[in-house]
C-alpha cells in the first residue's frame, strides 16, 4: 500500500492577493488493483510489471497537483495492491476511511460486487474491465469508465476494416467467456458497419499453451491446421481477451491474409508508440516517473486521476456531490493527448475517447474514421450509443 501525496500542492496561490488566506481542500482518491492468479503470457515481453497501473497514478497526482497548487488544492492517492479473497476487505476499509473516489482495476465482475459495496458514498471508475455488460444491464449509477468497452474497441477496427474495404472477416474465438463477449462485440460491430462474418471458429483452450515450451509449439503448429478451408476472405480477426492463442496467428494462417483484433492491428487505448496530440510529452514525463513505458492500464488510471483533477479545478470547493454533477454534466471535458476533449455519456457513464489501431511500433490509424458521422458526437460511433442502450442508472 502506498500513498502518492501532491507535496507541491501545499503552496497556494491566494497569498498573490494581500489579507486573503484562501482554505486547503484536499481530494483523497484510491486505486485498488485486484491481482488474481492465472496463466503466464504467451510472452515474457508481456509479463506485467509491478506497478501496473499505479504508475499511471503518480503521473496522475502530480499532474492534479500542479494545477491545484494555484488553488489551495492537494491530492493525495492511496495505491492498494489486493487479491480476489481480500479486495471487499480492503475496499471496505477504503470506504470506512472515507475515500470518495476509487479507481478500479480488475475484472468486471469484482468491479461491479465493489460499486455496490461502495454505493453512494464513494464514485467508483473502472480502468480496466471492457465487458459491454458493465455498461448494460449490469451498470450502476456510482460507476464509471476510462477503460473503453468491447463495443467500442470492436466498432474502432471495424470501421478501418470497411474504410479499406476489407469486409470478408474469418472471425476466431477464444473458448473463454471474456473471449465470446468480445467476438459479440465483433458480431455486432460486423453489422453495424456493413462487413461480413464469412465463418466463425471457437480455439479451445485446453491448458499448458502459455505455460510451456512444449506447448507454444504445439499451438504454432495447431494454426495452418486450424485456419484450413476457411471460406474467401480479407482479414482474420481475433477474439482472444484471454491471451490463449492470438499472437500465434500472424505468419501462420493456411492463407496468406492481415490478422487483426487480439493480434496484428490492435485496438487499443493507449500505446508507447503514440505521439500525436503531444503524445511524446506525456510518454516522456511518464518513462521519466516510472522508468518505463505506459500501457493501458497506466493511461487509463492517469485518465481516472485527471478526472477527478480537472473537477476539481472547475468545481473548487471540494463538495463530491457538486464534483459528480459536474462530470457527468455537458460542461466537463478532459484533455488526453487523443486530439480532441473526451466527455463521458451520461446514459451508461463510458468516457468517450479515439481508439488507436496499433500494429507492432506505430499507430497505423486512430478511429472514429473520417467517413463515420454521428447525428451527435462522432466519438458515439464507436460503442453502445443512447437509443441502444440497457443501462437504466
Amino acid at each position: 500500500m502506498k500513498h502518492l501525496s501532491s507535496a507541491a500542492a501545499g503552496f497556494c496561490f491566494a497569498f498573490a492577493v494581500p489579507g486573503i488566506v484562501q482554505a486547503e481542500v484536499e481530494y483523497r482518491v484510491a486505486v485498488i488493483r485486484v491481482d488474481a492468479p492465472g496463466p503466464m503470457p504467451i510472452s515474457r515481453l508481456d509479463l506485467p510489471p509491478p506497478d501496473l497501473g499505479f504508475a499511471g497514478a503518480v503521473v496522475g497526482t502530480a499532474d492534479n497537483a500542479t494545477t491545484g497548487a494555484f488553488m489551495g488544492q492537494t491530492f493525495t492517492t492511496e495505491t492498494v495492491a489486493a487479491t480476489p479473497q481480500t479486495a471487499e476487505a480492503e475496499m471496505r476499509r477504503l470506504l470506512d476511511a472515507g475515500f470518495p473516489y476509487i479507481v478500479t482495476l480488475t475484472d468486471a465482475a469484482t468491479t461491479a460486487r465493489l460499486a455496490d459495496l461502495a454505493g453512494e458514498r464513494a464514485l467508483v471508475i473502472n480502468a480496466l474491465a471492457r465487458d459491454d455488460a458493465l455498461r448494460g444491464k449490469d451498470c450502476r449509477a456510482n460507476l464509471l469508465h476510462t477503460a473503453p468497452s468491447d463495443a467500442m474497441i470492436a466498432d474502432a477496427l471495424a470501421q478501418y476494416l470497411v474504410w479499406k474495404r476489407w469486409n470478408k472477416w474469418f472471425l476466431i474465438e477464444g473458448s473463454h467467456p471474456e473471449d465470446q463477449a468480445l467476438a459479440a462485440a465483433y458480431r455486432r460491430a460486423a453489422e453495424k458497419f456493413g462487413a461480413i462474418i464469412v465463418e466463425s471458429r471457437v480455439f479451445e483452450d485446453t491448458g499448458g499453451a502459455r505455460r510451456t515450451d512444449s506447448g507454444h509449439v504445439q499451438v504454432q503448429r495447431q494454426m495452418p491446421v486450424f485456419t484450413q478451408s476457411a471460406p474467401a476472405h480479407d482479414v482474420v480477426v481475433a477474439a482472444d481477451h484471454a491471451g490463449v492463442f492470438a499472437a500465434w496467428l500472424p505468419y501462420h494462417t493456411w492463407d496468406a491474409r492481415p490478422v487483426a483484433g487480439s493480434a496484428g492491428l490492435m485496438p487499443e487505448s493507449w500505446s508507447p508508440a503514440h505521439e500525436a496530440w503531444g503524445g511524446t510529452q506525456f510518454q516522456t514525463r511518464f518513462e521519466k516517473s516510472a522508468g518505463r513505458p505506459a500501457r493501458e492500464e497506466d493511461y487509463q488510471v492517469w485518465m481516472a486521476l485527471r478526472v477527478i483533477g480537472e473537477a476539481a479545478t472547475r468545481t473548487k470547493g471540494g463538495d463530491d456531490a457538486a464534483m459528480r454533477a459536474f462530470i457527468l454534466s455537458p460542461n466537463f471535458d478532459l484533455a488526453a493527448f487523443k486530439g480532441q476533449k473526451l466527455t463521458f455519456r451520461d446514459w451508461d457513464g463510458q468516457l468517450r475517447q479515439p481508439v488507436l489501431l496499433v500494429a507492432g511500433n506505430v499507430v497505423a490509424s486512430v478511429s472514429p474514421q473520417d467517413e463515420f458521422l454521428h447525428q451527435v458526437n462522432q466519438l458515439d460511433s464507436l460503442g453502445i450509443d443512447r437509443p441502444e442502450t440497457e443501462c437504466k442508472r
